[in-house]
């Protein structure tokens, strides 16, 4: 009982269901070793007793939470402190407020931001927590917009350095909001990736996610690139050949995308560069750049040019440099002065044409803009989990639970932040991120947004199937998401597929953040409430989006590291569990009708994890995973689920009219399944950008690692020749579907 009460207090969960009716207990171990992440020791009784009386003697007599959260609607509970207790509010501007005695109401009233609260008792007693007053909601998107889903390194273009880099982008956006009519371009995460070779292709396992990675730079638009003279122009023409060809053989020579061979030719010419003097308008901008960062930019830098040293695994790293703080670190950080400013001028850069590509979407008519991607978790061994220690639970890794589609669970080799620690810091490491994404973004897209409530833990070295749910403060996370949403002007975007717990859409929904809803899941279960999975979670279609969430956090590929059992294999993936959980013949499992949405959601037919749409269509998805060997039935009977869910979708279609074609033109069965999603009430209609030519290959196939080009493909057409950006907008495929969602609107 005990440890059970220790585990509550610091929100473990001592157990969770994997299936309707079934409750599973935590084991002990597990609860013992994940309090032991968060610095309690409960390994024998005495030491439960022990931390039991230290948590009364200390959070439980604190006069102050360790963050206090107000919003208009919602004051902090204060009662209780002691009668005569007097508050005092040191504001963000530097401000000070005497509210006198404790008024909880007195401080919604407060301005929005992150301040101060001090309380002092009558006799002496003092205490001071960060005090977040923040907004009910996040911004509304404005009006209802259609847009492209695009993962950047997939859109090459006649000037890509062998992927899709930030020019690309710029071009995108500025082409299909002025000739399309689009407003908004959802990306990939672009965070700064762990280096190699081989670097981890996947965008959803970065080094560091509160500083972008310059491999998506666009050397040319870089101002000093005009200046090369010299050797310096003679070799940087030399590296542009290089990039030629590197694209040529990805467009032309069926290559894959080469991440590492681009970032190769790009660091060189960014050290060609770097030794450019700049203008005295630019030095200014960059040290303004410097300032405002601060640091966070110096640590992320100091790893950078550790790594060059010593590997990408600060694990490894000799003692001295282990600790960011330590004298050795900041020794070395003297000698390698020059590489840190080299490594700090490229996120300057980077953010340049992040913003320049922001301003040509908005300069287009776009009202949204970028939406930008913020992965789950981060890599154990990168700069963000080097730099913030403290903030990360050590020998844990995020993932999920075993459930009817995985009875092995997922471990996805993500080290989670600390909810006390989060707490302790006034949401600083949160909010410093959330900010730093928002810096040039119409939206923000959250992968895995149920994490802002909980998360599954997995102590090191065991199965998923022994991991502990370890709850997070949701209010004060969505505040904080509030408050930097606001200050940005930027919508909210929560991937909320999958087992989503009771309660958590409709807090979401509170808050304004929309959903995600994908075509081929929207269906009626025979559930109740939206927000509890209907046939109590385990049978929702949308399981299979869970399902596709792999080891490198959700919607990525499995990494053989990453999995704690030694299996190379992922999840069943969203091809799997779909048919699984898709009604046969003789089902009941009703496809809801356009009006029967939800509103607030970002609505698309499907997403960089799950077949394309004309693989669904086709039956490419289901003979690719039969090549694979990642069938868990007969080919036939996969091939009869896929059939007949397929047929059931096109007779929805012929009924509502959305099909005038008729069936089996497949280029119609595209723009008839956008049509069905013109008709619901979502805020925002994603494009599969590869769905508007035809792609037939998924970019991420759950499940797989060695197996198939997880995260490597360039967009291709039918026939998988690729397309360049230039092609794209002068095909007719997907201008006439295009025309289909603009007119939608008219």
């Amino acid at each position: 009982m005990g440890r059970a009460r220790l585990a509550r207090l610091h929100g473990i969960a001592t157990s969770y269901a994997p299936s309707p009716g079934k409750s599973v207990q935590t084991a002990d171990d597990t609860v013992v070793a994940v309090l032991a992440a968060l610095g309690v020791d409960a390994s024998t009784p005495h030491a439960v007793r022990t931390a039991l009386a230290a948590y009364e003697d200390g959070a439980g007599r604190a006069l102050l939470p360790r963050t206090v959260v107000a919003r208009p609607d919602r004051p902090p509970d204060l009662t209780g402190l002691p009668e005569g207790t007097v508050l005092r509010v040191e504001t963000e501007g530097g401000g000070t407020a005497d509210l006198g005695a404790p008024d909880p109401a007195a401080l919604t009233r407060l301005p929005l931001g992150i301040h101060v609260l001090e309380a002092r008792t009558p006799g002496g007693r003092t205490a001071r927590a960060p005090l977040i007053v923040a907004p009910d909601r996040v911004p509304a998107p404005p009006g209802r917009s259609h847009g492209f889903l695009v993962q950047l390194y997939s859109l090459l273009s006649r000037r890509s350095w062998g992927m899709g880099d930030l020019g690309d982008l710029a071009d995108l956006a500025a082409w299909s909001g002025r000739a399309l009519g689009t407003g908004f371009v959802q990306l990939n995460p672009l965070h700064a990736a762990v280096p190699g070779p081989p670097t981890d292709p996947s965008p959803y396992r970065p080094s560091s996610r509160r500083f972008p990675d310059p491999v998506h730079l666009r050397i040319e638009h870089i101002p000093e690139y005009a200046d090369l003279a010299g050797t310096a122009r003679l070799r940087a023409d030399e590296l542009a050949a290089r990039a030629h060809a590197l694209r040529s053989e990805v467009l032309e020579g069926g290559a894959l995308i080469d991440r590492d061979a681009v970032w190769a030719l790009k660091r060189e010419a960014l050290e060609l560069l770097w030794a450019v003097p700049l203008s005295p308008g630019r030095r200014a901008a960059y040290c303004d750049f410097l300032a405002e960062q601060g640091q966070a930019l110096e640590d992320h830098a100091t790893w950078c040019a550790i790594a060059e040293r010593h590997g990408p695994d600060w694990r490894g790293w000799p003692d001295g440099l282990r600790d960011p703080r330590s004298p050795g670190t900041a020794r070395l950080r003297h000698r390698l002065l020059d590489r840190i400013d080299f490594h700090c001028r490229l996120a300057w850069l980077t953010d340049q044409q992040l913003a320049a590509a922001q301003r040509a979407a908005r300069d287009a008519g776009m009202a949204i803009g970028l939406v930008h991607d913020l992965a789950v978790g981060v890599h154990p061994s990168g700069a963000d989990t080097w730099a913030q220690q403290d903030a990360f639970a050590a020998g844990m890794s995020i993932g999920a639970p075993p459930d009817a589609f995985n009875a092995r669970g997922q471990d996805w080799g993500l080290p989670p932040w600390r909810p006390d620690a989060l707490a302790a810091a006034g949401y600083a490491p949160y909010r410093e991120l959330l900010r730093g994404l928002l810096r040039h973004a119409g939206a923000l897209r959250i992968d895995h947004v149920m994490g802002l409530f909980r998360l599954w833990w997995v102590p090191e070295g065991r199965p998923p199937t022994e991991g502990a749910y370890v709850r997070y403060d949701a209010e004060a996370m969505l505040s904080v998401l509030a408050l930097e949403a606001r200050r940005a002007g930027a919508a909210v975007i929560g991937e909320d597929l999958g087992t989503v717990e009771p309660g958590v859409r409709d807090a979401l929904a509170a808050r304004g953040v929309l959903g995600t809803s994908v075509l081929w899941f929207e269906r009626d279960y025979g559930g109740g409430e939206r927000d509890a999975a209907p046939r109590a979670e385990a049978a929702d279609a949308a399981e299979a989006a869970e399902a596709a969430e792999a080891s490198d956090g959700p919607g990525a590929a499995r990494a053989p590291e990453a999995v704690s059992d030694g299996s190379a294999t992922g999840p069943a993936g969203e091809g799997v569990a779909a048919r699984e959980a898709a009604p046969g013949p003789g089902a009941a499992a009703r496809i809801l009708a356009p009006g029967e949405w939800r509103s607030g959601c970002l609505a698309t037919v499907t997403t960089h994890d799950l077949p394309t749409t004309a693989a669904r269509l086709t039956g490419a998805d289901v003979a690719l995973r039969e090549r694979l060997g990642l069938l868990t039935g007969p080919p036939d009977r996969e091939r009869s689920r896929a059939t007949y869910e397929l047929a059931e979708w096109m007779g929805e279609l012929v009924r509502r009219g959305l099909l005038p074609e008729g069936q089996g033109d497949e280029e119609a069965a595209v723009k008839a399944v956008h049509r069905f999603l013109l008709r619901t009430p979502a805020r925002m209609v994603g494009v599969w950008l590869p769905d508007a030519v035809g792609d037939r290959r998924p970019q991420n196939l759950p499940g797989t690692w060695d197996e198939y080009p997880n995260w490597r493909l360039p967009i291709a057409g039918p026939d998988g020749r690729p397309h360049t950006l230039e092609e794209l907008a002068a095909s007719p495929r997907l201008h006439a579907l295009m025309r289909e969602l603009s007119d939608g609107y008219r």
